[in-house]
């Protein structure tokens, strides 16, 4: 899927609105508040280039200006992205440092720290990624030059409530503490996109790497993973990837880089869409194919899938065809996840990672195994 064209979708009739990302609001905020620190003014609206050349401006939230430093606040909009931050206040407190020091990140409040190996950040750093630093550096080095002083600054990067909003995310998981991390590659938030989705997945498999785990989780929603974490209680909270619908995800990722075991844990119906060779799980992306549910039946009982067909293939769900044949004493669900280890091992090609799929019911009871 493009992210690029999400921005085409409609939302209550009108085209959905870009946002800009927390390292944009970051870069943003820095930009004000070292220009107060250096001339005396804050920029209102302040305007940033982002790494496409774009020339964004940001309206400021609040400021505030001594001799030691300058602080500048700005109201993240997402845009119609459903986004954990989304008005979030990102705060920027510059200061100048020790000659030499260079330019300095510190995580303020709301901000997370880094405490695993196998993210972009080293463990102890600010949880502040490479691209907004960068972003954040050449504003910091910019200004400087042009206005006649070394580029020793250090940037403190605050964002308020941020510890609370950080629970919503996948952050404690990945063993960033204390708050939200700043992110974004580009400063914009696609509407609806799956990027950082699918960059949590990707971090989430490097931390896992990192810690040496050989085994790792993808469960489609809360009551497959609890399964999971009962089949395999002795599994640390860093092999538990939140995956979603983003099933593709996570195989790409595992094809480039392996891990020894991927469990595969959801529901019977995202499942069917796997075994069907579907990478995206979401509802409104793939569909479950009745057609591919009745020649399973028929691949495992003929009989039954004669007197079957009719039914299943005027069924509304696929938890409807699972209990039409489980009262025919038909397997169905040992045969998706067979289907679904199939269609996850092609996709995995060779590198060597071996596939368990796990079919959970609503309630997180083991369906079937393969």
């Amino acid at each position: 899927m493009g992210f690029e064209a999400e921005d085409t979708r409609k939302a209550e009739g009108r085209p959905l609105r870009r946002g800009w990302t927390t390292g944009a609001c970051a870069t943003a905020a820095t930009k004000a508040a070292l220009t107060a620190l250096l001339t005396g003014d804050f920029p209102d609206p302040v305007e940033i280039r982002l790494p496409k050349g774009e020339t964004p401006s940001f309206a400021l939230n609040r400021q505030a200006l001594s001799p030691q430093q300058a602080m500048a606040a700005i109201i993240k909009d997402a845009g119609d992205d459903p986004d954990v931050t989304h008005l979030a206040e990102i705060i920027a407190t510059v200061r100048f440092g020790p000659a030499g020091s260079g330019v300095t990140f510190l995580a303020g409040q709301g901000v997370g720290t880094v405490t695993r190996a196998g993210l972009p950040i080293a463990p102890g750093e600010p949880a502040i990624n490479p691209v907004p630093r960068q972003m954040m550096r050449a504003v910091v080095e910019d200004l400087c030059s042009a206005n006649g002083h070394p580029a020793d600054v250090v940037v403190e990067i605050s964002v308020t409530n941020g510890e609370n909003l950080a629970q919503k995310t996948w952050n404690p998981r990945l063993g960033i503490v204390g708050g939200l991390s700043i992110l974004g590659t580009t400063g914009i938030v696609h509407p609806f996109s799956c990027s950082a989705w699918i960059h949590s997945i990707h971090r989430g498999i490097d931390v896992a790497r990192a810690a040496g785990l050989g085994h790792v989780v993808g469960a489609t929603g809360s009551a497959s993973e609890g399964l999971a974490r009962r089949l395999y209680p002795a599994l640390p909270e860093i092999a538990y990837l939140d995956m979603g619908d983003f099933a593709g995800g996570v195989l790409k990722y595992l094809k480039a880089h392996p891990v020894k075991k991927l469990t595969i844990a959801g529901g019977f119906a995202k499942l069917t869409k796997l075994a069907q060779g579907a990478m995206d799980l979401h509802s409104g992306r793939s569909q479950v194919d009745f057609a591919f549910l009745l020649a399973a039946v028929r691949r495992l009982d003929p009989a039954a899938a004669e007197k079957l067909e009719a039914p299943i293939l005027a069924a509304n769900t696929a938890k409807e065809v699972l209990d039409q044949t489980a009262e025919a004493g038909v397997t169905l669900a040992d045969e998706i996840a067979r289907l679904a280890k199939a269609a996850a091992l092609e996709r995995l090609g060779n590198a060597g990672v071996a596939v368990e799929i796990v079919v959970a019911d609503r309630k997180g009871g083991l369906v079937a195994r393969a």
